[in-house]
């Protein structure tokens, strides 16, 4: 704690985690921000990074700093300092104006490209009625929550609120350039997202007490490992959603939108879901061009050895 203590006990470092509470930025948007060199932010930043009030996140040519999802005491910190403190609020306002720009670029990014960036509206599903859905089967106070496939963060901004932190996963830089500049521009402060395969997740096992997959589950090639995975990070009896497609006939999404599964009935999801060590729970379904469920599951307990147990096996 003292180490910590020293650590942020500086104005610039403080400016720092105070930007870095509102999400993840890169040095160069942080030069533009506080307005200082490089070589002296890298070195405020190389400080709270081994002190632990900061991590660092490599994705692609840029590398990205948050605060962790432990950071406790830096927001206690960050509590104690004036909210009409003119410093900050500068910093708040060019963050705010990064923040914008990031949208700017990632959404004329996606339309040049012609990458269908939400597939659920493209596919005219109703998104109001899923997400009530999802917030029914959510408790209404949630710890950590890990959302795999997060695309553009938009089920990051609608748990944030329940949680104390959310996390997306995404094996696509461009979604999390959207994610990002969408919890940027709404000052979402306890949400992140973060580069990664949803076959190996570089994440402990047991660490989030809820999971989600919405939309992500189709495009799998092993449905079974992805769910596997995704178990292994819930603590027991965490809750795991999957949202997804009923069995549907659209050829198209199989060609057009390159969908390796044609949806997916209970009994396939409830084999898998036992697999990776998960109870089913009733799912809902959510009426629409193609009906949409949602398959939610308990983590279960590991079993505990007993000599019986053992001497059976």
């Amino acid at each position: 704690m003292l180490a910590q203590l020293r650590a942020a006990a500086e104005p610039t470092r403080l400016r720092l985690l105070a930007l870095c509470a509102r999400g993840a930025f890169c040095v160069t948007e942080m030069c533009a921000i506080l307005g200082q060199s490089q070589p002296r932010l890298s070195r405020h930043l190389k400080l709270l990074v081994e002190a632990g009030l900061l991590e660092r996140l490599p994705e692609g040519a840029n590398v990205y700093f948050q605060l962790p999802p432990e950071a406790s005491l830096v927001r206690q910190i960050l509590a104690r300092l004036p909210e009409d403190d003119a410093t900050i609020a500068a910093d708040r306002r060019a963050s705010a104006r990064i923040a914008a720009e990031r949208a700017r670029i990632a959404s004329e990014s996606f339309r040049r490209e012609g990458a269908d960036w939400d597939e659920i509206r493209a596919l005219g599903l109703p998104v109001a009625a899923i997400e009530a859905a999802l917030l029914e089967l959510l408790p209404p106070r949630l710890g950590r929550v890990a959302d795999i496939g997060t695309g553009t963060g938009r089920l990051l901004e609608l748990m944030a609120p329940r949680a104390e932190a959310v996390l997306g996963l995404d094996a696509s830089r461009e979604m999390l350039a959207l994610a990002r500049a969408r919890l940027g521009e709404r000052g979402i402060g306890n949400a992140s997202v973060r580069l990664a395969d949803m076959y190996r997740l570089p994440l402990p096992d047991a660490g989030f007490d809820a999971v989600t997959l919405q939309m992500v589950l189709h495009y799998a090639e092993d449905p079974a490992a992805a769910l596997a995975e995704a178990a292994r990070l819930l603590r027991p009896e965490g809750l795991l959603v999957i949202i997804d497609l009923t069995p549907h006939e659209r050829a198209d999404l199989l060609t057009r939108q390159a969908h390796r599964w044609p949806g997916f009935d209970d009994a396939a999801l409830a084999g898998w879901l036992g697999a990776a060590g998960c109870a089913p729970l009733p799912a809902l379904e959510v009426a629409g061009p193609i009906p949409v469920r949602l398959w939610p599951a308990q983590r279960l307990a590991a079993p505990v050895l007993t000599p019986e147990t053992v001497l059976n096996f």
